[in-house]
């Protein structure tokens, strides 16, 4: 892979997450990691957020790597307008080059561009068919993204959406719970992956993530499809 390309730096973030959900003690751990993650991802990020909204329509930051971003992304709760909110309305990546001049919600852009932060990449979390939130970036800098960091960003946010594991009844409440129980099972179903297909460990993640998110499905649910699949005969 080349070292400008999309997908330049992916693999190994990709890899991070898996651990996350792998190695976390505790919900709340993994998902604060998570967005530590997307900001190092994105090389002009100053902060990176999740957002998640039930079925109620409540909105809430379930992780972020600062106060600047919690504060940004009440104010669009509060509102009721604001890119993190659109993004999973609209199921598409909303960007704002820069919040002193972007017209589309001018009362948040004006007061968040008075806190220092002047553009902002949300892109929408998917999991079941269902939008469950955003995972957005901050950056200080006007234009301070491009297609580049939405591609990169929104193939973070797949692998993200499947590890929260948030269904419509759990959403925003045991995000990453289930996934973390079901360690074990993922482990072995990794290595009955490494072992039938002759894959290195790395590998063998990456193809039951991507099958996960393919299929619509959690971690531990294809994982239980793995270990039950008795496999190509010897």
């Amino acid at each position: 892979m080349e070292p400008d390309s999309p997908l330049a730096g992916l693999d190994p973030a990709l890899a991070r997450v898996q651990g996350v959900v792998l190695q976390a003690a505790t919900a709340a751990e993994a998902v604060d990691r998570l967005v530590e993650v997307a900001q190092e991802l994105i090389p002009l990020a100053a902060g990176a957020g999740i957002s998640l909204v039930d079925e109620d329509g409540q909105c809430t930051t379930a992780a972020a790597t600062d106060e600047a971003v919690v504060a940004a992304n009440a104010l669009q709760f509060e509102l009721g307008a604001g890119p993190c909110l659109r993004a999973w309305d609209t199921v598409s990546p909303q960007y704002v080059a820069d919040t002193a001049t972007d017209p589309r919600w001018p009362v948040w852009a004006r007061a968040v561009a008075e806190r220092g932060l002047r553009s902002v990449l949300s892109v929408p979390l998917v999991v079941e068919g269902h939008e469950i939130g955003a995972l957005e970036v901050y950056a200080t800098e006007p234009h301070a993204f491009t297609d580049h960091e939405e591609h990169l960003l929104g193939l973070l946010a797949g692998p993200v959406a499947v590890l929260l594991g948030v269904d419509r009844t759990r959403r925003g409440t045991s995000t990453l719970q289930e996934a973390v129980a079901d360690r074990d099972r993922i482990e072995r179903a990794v290595g009955v992956l490494m072992e039938r297909r002759n894959l290195p460990e790395a590998t063998a993640r990456t193809s039951l993530l991507d099958t996960a998110r393919d299929q619509r499905q959690t971690l531990a649910q294809t994982a239980d499809h793995v270990l039950k699949d008795p496999g190509p005969e010897p």
